[in-house]
């Protein structure tokens, strides 16, 4: 699980580089998840023998997943690290499973667990210090709003995916939601609705050049496809609960990687509180569980991202 993890953690350095030559978030969404589709597509075939049924009734629920987990949160993520640093826009996305506990609290009246509740203050509190709103610099608005809307598209992914049929194989759901929302980002690339646009330039990690495809097959290889089986089977060991706390190690590994990579490190106060939002997290991740919450058991779409 944590080597999963570490693999997610990849994603968001390695995008960034590429969006500095010229790639656009939803070009290099596209080839990410199309790739990564492609290559879960033989594990999800296998999985699925003897419930095509299932998978056919569940087919709006593949594309909210292709809509929010694949297209709307990973191309506002991809477009938040352009103006952000990579774990602060990490952090923020993060806050969408609270959001999720603050919908359910608000639509069914259902008053959290004591643990929620604090991971929530955590939370928030983490975030003022993250944003730095009284350093010296003023975060980037623009940054901020996309890495919300990230946020927004997490707690919509685990919303709907939280409703999904327990026979429903979770490496099937990723397979053809990535698969599905390539097609459908594509197509509006290509018909010039949404930005789109690649560039052959070598990419800068470390101070040193390496070839654009091997940041495209990095991304969609080893921080979609391989990342995903890893955490599918370190779940499966571990059981949700552990495995979805340790999978906040993602945070901390983004930190190190936007260091070593592109020499981006937080501030002190930044890093104390990308420390109190990965507590409050693990908190209302905990709190949920214990109160039976509707946060569900798939790895959440910042890892996607």
């Amino acid at each position: 699980m944590i080597a999963s993890s570490a693999a997610f953690a990849t994603s968001g350095p390695v995008a960034k580089a590429l969006l500095a030559t010229g790639w656009t978030p939803t070009t290099l969404v596209t080839a990410r998840v199309g790739i990564a589709g492609l290559v879960l597509l033989g594990p999800a075939i296998v999985a699925s023998r003897g419930r095509w049924g299932v998978v056919r009734a569940e087919w709006r629920l593949i594309v909210g997943v292709a809509l929010t987990g694949v297209a709307g949160c990973q191309i506002a993520y991809f477009n938040a690290v352009t103006h952000l640093q990579v774990s602060v826009a990490l952090l923020i996305e993060y806050l969408g499973i609270v959001l999720v506990v603050l919908w359910l609290w608000l639509r069914t009246g259902r008053v959290p667990h004591r643990a929620t509740v604090g991971g929530v203050a955590l939370a928030v509190l983490g975030l003022v210090l993250v944003l730095d709103v009284s350093g010296a610099s003023s975060p980037d608005l623009v940054g901020v709003l996309w890495a919300s809307s990230s946020a927004i598209g997490l707690a919509a992914y685990f919303v709907i995916i939280a409703r999904a049929h327990a026979d429903l194989p979770s490496v099937t759901l990723a397979a053809l939601g990535m698969l599905l929302g390539a097609a459908l980002m594509g197509a509006l690339g290509l018909a010039g609705l949404l930005p789109w646009g690649s560039a052959g330039e070598p990419i800068v990690l470390a101070g040193r050049q390496v070839p654009w495809w091997w940041g495209v097959l990095s991304l969609s290889l080893i921080a979609a496809a391989f990342a995903y089986l890893l955490g599918a089977i370190g779940a499966r060991r571990l059981g949700s609960t552990v495995a979805s706390v340790v999978g906040l190690t993602e945070v901390l590994f983004a930190v190190f990687l936007a260091w070593a990579l592109l020499d981006e490190l937080p501030g002190a106060a930044q890093l104390v509180g990308g420390a109190l939002v990965v507590a409050g997290v693990a908190a209302v991740r905990w709190g949920e569980r214990a109160d039976v919450g509707p946060v569900g058991d798939f790895p959440a779409p910042g890892g996607l991202a």
